[in-house]
């Protein structure tokens, strides 16, 4: 029976707005308690903002850094609110993921030019896993963009190489309003996986692995965006409204016929 409320719950998750799913998530966790911690474990959500007490630096909240109605800071390494005996992340994976946590910062200011960004590692017992969340928000009077990467990996030590397993989802939302155009709301997500062995000296080797990684799959869900969300967006309006009057458009489809029909004798 649980499973069965699982799986619809899952399912109508998919068919309702992407922009509305933290809304609609706590809503069926209202109906379901039971099932609020593998809702929230398996469902991708935009990333919501907090800032740190202590360092007063802003950090991403995800199921990764939480413990209950508490979130870990990785500026601070301590959860707020206080949570005792709280699961902390080893001496040594901590300090690779403040390294991380910079290089990410550099890559955000680079690629994103603002934004937020937050790093959260975790052991394993044969390696350590981790997260890495970028978030960049434009609210304007008339339009409002947001743009959300949620990249989950595992590292697994060997001799001298890892075994890496990233899971890369990116959650897009878009949407404009005026007189001329209306309302308009583009939203949808993106979920892609790669596996890969890669070369290891050091836990620097590490830094230097997950982030080509979680570079380049970011590099091929932007340019798939652009070709499914942007591509196909532009076809399907190009195929609905017609600049030309529609006299003019079937004298050149008649044009056309013509000109084949003419070839085929």
């Amino acid at each position: 029976m649980a499973s069965d409320q699982f799986d619809s719950a899952l399912d109508l998750l998919r068919r309702l707005p992407p922009h509305s799913t933290s809304v609609n998530l706590n809503r069926i966790c209202a109906l379901a308690p039971d099932l609020t911690e593998d809702l929230l474990s398996s469902v991708d959500q935009p990333l919501q903002t907090r800032q740190c007490k202590k360092t007063k630096r802003d950090y991403l909240l995800c199921d990764y850094n939480r413990d209950g109605d508490s979130y870990r800071s990785p500026w601070s390494n301590e959860f707020e609110p206080e949570v005792e005996d709280a699961e902390m992340p080893s001496e040594r994976v901590r300090k690779m993921e403040v390294r991380m946590g910079d290089a990410v910062e550099v890559y955000r200011e680079l690629y994103y030019e603002g934004g937020v960004s937050s790093v959260y590692f975790w052991d394993l017992d044969d390696g350590f896993a981790g997260v890495v969340l970028l978030k960049k928000v434009t609210p304007r009077s008339n339009s409002e963009g947001a743009w959300d990467s949620i990249h989950v990996f595992e590292a697994i030590d060997r001799a001298r190489t890892a075994h890496y397993k990233l899971t890369s989802t990116v959650i897009l939302h878009l949407s404009r309003s005026n007189e001329v155009l209306g309302n308009m709301d583009l939203s949808g997500n993106m979920t892609r996986q790669v596996e890969q062995d890669m070369p290891v000296q050091d836990d620097g080797s590490h830094i230097v692995n997950v982030g080509k990684l979680v570079e380049d799959m970011e590099l091929k869900m932007r340019n798939l965006l652009q070709e499914v969300y942007f591509g196909k967006a532009k076809d399907i309006v190009g195929d609905l409204r017609s600049i030309q009057p529609l006299t003019e458009a079937n004298k050149d489809k008649a044009t056309h016929q013509e000109m084949i029909n003419s070839l085929k004798r």
